[in-house]
């Protein structure tokens, strides 16, 4: 069901044993060598807006199979998978899906939740097998942008459509490109790295446009404006000096090793001079106004 006998890995990609490019884990960001941090500054971020959306539907929650795409290390599984009847949970990273299950070893012994180390477009699941579908901050990782016409995010929301049952719930949490421009302040000191990642994320009413071509019925759309995806470490502002800090935003994967010296050395001097705090918090006002996330909820077209 995997083949991962017949692949190759690099740092970003799979390749079959005649080179072909199959599906990277992600264009640009290595999260075999993050996997063991990641949870140290991420969490399941406003998962209470997905069991909500979950909830509104006609079957019970505990009745719904939920599919978790880029499933990562099962920070919004682990906080849903004793809501649901099932989670079929996906990700192409082994190392990423080795801490998942550590952390939810019981749930799979009970049948709760399968894991599949497989790509996101081509997902190892069944017809209509599925009752929702969540992906959570996947979509900027496909090797895509605007100039494809966004042909992989496509060729995904297409399997996300062949998976889910009628009428089943799609539920994306990203960030807009405004988002991307305001909400994160340090942000500012990287401007070449976060021109890379604007490329690589679809604007909301692209997305609209996509979801529509592609099987799907946009909803409804919420904006949780007090919601960081660091948490609390999102405010550490000596949290830049940190490699493990920086590991929890894969834009940082973006940022030359030149560069990156060049920052830190920035950060390190406002922080001798006592001027860092107040960077941070000035340059993370507009995030106030715009937030960093978005959950578009969607329906496939019955």
């Amino acid at each position: 069901m995997h083949r991962l006998n017949t692949r190759i890995f690099t740092q970003t990609a799979f390749y079959d044993l005649n080179l072909k490019l199959i599906f990277p884990m992600s264009t640009y960001a290595n999260y075999s060598k993050t996997s063991h941090v990641y949870d140290k500054t991420r969490s399941a971020a406003s998962v209470d807006i997905i069991r909500k959306k979950l909830e509104d539907w006609s079957l019970p929650l505990n009745q719904q199979t939920l599919v978790d795409a880029g499933c990562g290390t099962g920070l919004y599984s682990e906080a849903l998978v004793d809501d649901v009847q099932r989670i079929e949970a996906i990700d192409l990273n082994a190392e990423m899906l080795v801490i998942a299950r550590t952390k939810m070893k019981s749930a799979e012994q009970k049948g709760r939740i399968c894991f599949h180390n497989s790509a996101i477009d081509t997902l190892p699941l069944e017809e209509s097998i599925a009752d929702a579908v969540m992906i959570n901050q996947v979509l900027h990782h496909l090797p895509d942008d605007s100039s494809a016409g966004w042909s992989e995010h496509a060729k995904v929301f297409r399997e996300f459509a062949r998976v889910l049952k009628p009428g089943g719930r799609l539920i994306i949490n990203s960030c807009s490109p405004e988002q991307l421009e305001s909400g994160f302040w340090f942000y500012n000191l990287i401007p070449d790295a976060l021109q890379e990642m604007l490329k690589k994320t679809i604007g909301i009413g692209e997305l609209d446009n996509l979801l529509q071509e592609n099987g799907f019925t946009t909803m409804s759309r919420e904006v949780p404006k007090d919601m960081v995806l660091q948490g609390e470490a999102f405010f550490y502002s000596e949290g830049i000096l940190d490699p493990d800090w920086r590991s929890g935003d894969s834009i940082w994967s973006l940022v030359p090793e030149e560069s990156l010296a060049a920052v830190l050395e920035k950060v390190s001097a406002m922080r001798r001079s006592g001027k860092l705090n107040a960077f941070m918090k000035s340059n993370d006002q507009t995030r106030k106004n715009t937030g960093q996330v978005t959950f578009s909820i969607a329906s496939k077209t019955c």
